[in-house]
């Protein structure tokens, strides 16, 4: 049985906090006493000194605060003595033209013409291979040649090379080009691409043409037209770049041939050259009495052999042909030509008038930079002939040469100055301020009598000009000041030229 009981309270006394307090100790700790110093330094002597020059006291010294309160009678004499003629003379200057056109030029004196360079390729130098064209790319750095040939005889087959050698750069050898391409026909003529420095388009002699770009180490080669129906019959006397009708990446390129054709073309992406544009020249369609024939050609073919677009009309270009004429023509014509040999398209006849002849076919002309309607030609006579548009006989016929006149081109900084490229082997330079009958310079380019075929004039700097001739060497002419610095007024006499009328 279960029964309630009360036990008493049991407890249990702790020990730990006895313990805790039984072991608790008090430390204390310091360290150790820092050492100090104090202590001061000074300069032991100080020197000063000072200078100044000796007061001139009859020296009148210009105070600009003053102001009003200066006076200096004699400079007031003076001043009032001269001012009417001081204004009567500024007014004159005022409406004065003598310096319009004028620009003063800061760059280096060059007093004579020298030669900085001479360029071959000696492989080319073997096989005997002319200098056929040369050209600048749009740096001015970069020369371009073409090697070939221009005497008589089979040699169509017979390969060639474009050779480039950057004049800028580290490491330049005269004798081995930076570039050297491989064409298996003779290239007749190159241009380069005006804004974009790796495109050259060449003319062969078998008809093609081609377009290469530098840049791609490969395979340069990005464009040609190729042996088809649209191809020229003839050999390619002349290429160039249409800038101002190339639309976007696809560039286009005229040639001129002897077959009588002025093709342009377009770079496709394929790597063609297709036909987008064509003109014709035809003896019926011809605005002239004069009788152009070619002889074992029919008597429609005009064969073209140079070609020079206006600077001012981009639809207006001359061109000269083998009977020794020059036409000026235009690219908005509608006219059909009627040709027999057949055509991708329809080609134009461009022909609208027709100038004074050459005593021989015509290799070159150029249109002025600085006046819209002259233009000078060069041709087998070794006559230079400068022509207004405007009218049909020259206005100044030179003979510069008693061989032929291969090149002829315009300065592109001074109005009246010229070079042309001679048959007896001189690079013939005129100015025309000086002279309006005999040339300023003629420079002896080959020793040999070897003729010059090809110039042009650097249009980034100014101061070079190239010359290739029959040695197969390239030269680079570096013009003294009086050739590339512009004349007060050399447009005003310019335009005087032009204005002259020939009866």
């Amino acid at each position: 049985m279960f029964s309630d009981v009360e036990l008493d309270e049991v407890t249990v006394e702790s020990t730990w906090r006895k313990s805790q307090e039984s072991r608790c100790e008090s430390r204390s700790c310091q360290t150790v006493p820092l050492k100090m110093k104090e202590a001061s330094n000074q300069a032991c002597s100080v020197s000063e000194m000072g200078t100044q020059t000796e007061q001139n006291g009859q020296q009148r010294t210009l105070d600009v605060d003053l102001g009003p309160l200066l006076d200096y009678p004699d400079l007031g004499q003076f001043l009032k003595r001269v001012e009417g003629i001081m204004i009567k003379e500024l007014k004159k200057n005022w409406k004065s033209h003598a310096f319009d056109g004028f620009e003063v030029n800061w760059e280096e004196q060059y007093e004579q013409v020298t030669c900085l360079h001479s360029l071959h390729y000696p492989e080319a130098l073997e096989h005997q291979l002319q200098v056929t064209s040369v050209s600048w790319n749009s740096t001015g750095s970069v020369i371009a040649c073409s090697y070939g040939r221009l005497g008589d005889g089979d040699w169509s087959t017979e390969k060639s090379f474009v050779c480039l050698w950057n004049l800028d750069r580290r490491g330049f050898n005269p004798k081995n080009p930076d570039t050297v391409l491989d064409v298996q026909s003779s290239v007749m003529c190159l241009a380069c691409h005006p804004s974009q420095p790796s495109l050259i388009a060449g003319g062969l002699y078998n008809g093609e043409v081609l377009v290469w770009d530098t840049s791609r180490t490969d395979d340069p080669l990005v464009g040609r037209t190729g042996l088809i129906g649209d191809t020229h019959t003839d050999a390619v006397y002349q290429v160039g770049w249409m800038q101002e009708k190339s639309q976007g990446h696809r560039q286009q390129v005229f040639s001129v041939s002897s077959d009588g054709k002025i093709l342009v073309w377009q770079l496709e992406k394929e790597g063609n050259l297709v036909l987008l544009d064509g003109f014709a020249l035809v003896t019926q369609q011809i605005p002239s009495n004069t009788k152009l024939h070619k002889p074992g050609r029919g008597d429609t073919a005009v064969g073209v052999t140079c070609l020079s677009y206006s600077h001012f009309d981009p639809n207006l270009f001359i061109v000269g042909v083998e009977g020794g004429y020059l036409l000026k023509c235009s690219s908005s014509v509608q006219t059909s030509a009627a040709i027999g040999t057949g055509s991708s398209i329809p080609l134009r006849a461009p022909a609208q008038f027709t100038f004074s002849p050459h005593g021989g076919p015509v290799y070159s002309v150029s249109c002025s930079p600085f006046h819209r309607n002259l233009f000078l030609s060069a041709g087998t006579d070794g006559h230079a002939h400068l022509y207004s548009m405007l009218q049909a006989k020259p206005l100044v016929s030179l003979q510069l040469s008693q061989q032929y006149l291969f090149s002829i081109r315009w300065s592109p900084v001074r109005p009246l100055v010229f070079a042309a490229a001679s048959g007896d082997g001189e690079l013939v330079l005129f100015d025309l301020a000086k002279s309006s009958q005999k040339p300023s310079m003629c420079i002896k380019q080959t020793a040999n009598g070897k003729p010059v075929y090809c110039l042009e004039f650097n249009q980034a700097q100014n101061k070079l000009l190239a010359a290739g001739d029959g040695t197969g060497v390239v030269k680079i002419w570096q013009l003294s000041s009086d050739f590339i610095e512009q004349g007060a007024r050399e447009s005003a006499l310019l335009d005087e030229i032009a204005s002259e009328v020939i009866g």
